[in-house]
């Protein structure tokens, strides 16, 4: 198959598909193909870009992120990740034992955050517990002066 640009003495520009290039020239030599737009069957090729894919090896130049943009950023998400942990119950070390009681219908679900390792997060997950990390580390209510 391929896609043809076509055009009518209108200048109305419209594509259509064709199982050839032979194809199209004989359901144009016929007077098959009409514009969708006005009728003409008056029709040609119009002008059109070739679909080049991008080598796969290549990488986007990114504009550099300037120390003060990442810092923005940065505090941004902390600012957002704090208010919506005002919401939460931080329950330290015993977050996996409570995740899982909520998910298993032992407790009444409720937001909550705490410390996991690795292996138990990966654990819950498994379970088919919704978990996600925190993105900005936060201080334990313990550990604050």
């Amino acid at each position: 198959m391929i896609v043809f640009d076509l055009k009518c003495t209108s200048a109305h520009v419209f594509e259509i598909w064709f199982k050839s290039s032979s194809a199209y020239e004989a359901q144009r030599v016929q007077g098959l193909i009409v514009c969708p737009l006005c009728g003409d069957s008056n029709v040609t090729k119009a002008v059109m870009a070739p679909a080049v894919a991008a080598k796969g090896n290549q990488v986007a130049e990114k504009p550099p992120v300037s120390p003060e943009a990442f810092q923005a950023a940065l505090a941004a998400i902390a600012q957002i990740q704090a208010k919506q942990l005002e919401t939460s119950e931080w329950v330290g070390k015993a977050f996996t034992e409570k995740a899982r009681a909520m998910h298993l219908g032992e407790a009444p679900e409720a937001p909550i955050h705490g410390q996991a390792t690795l292996e138990e997060a990966k654990a819950l997950v498994e379970e088919g517990v919704s978990v996600a990390p925190l993105l900005v580390p936060i201080v334990p209510p313990e550990a604050r002066n």
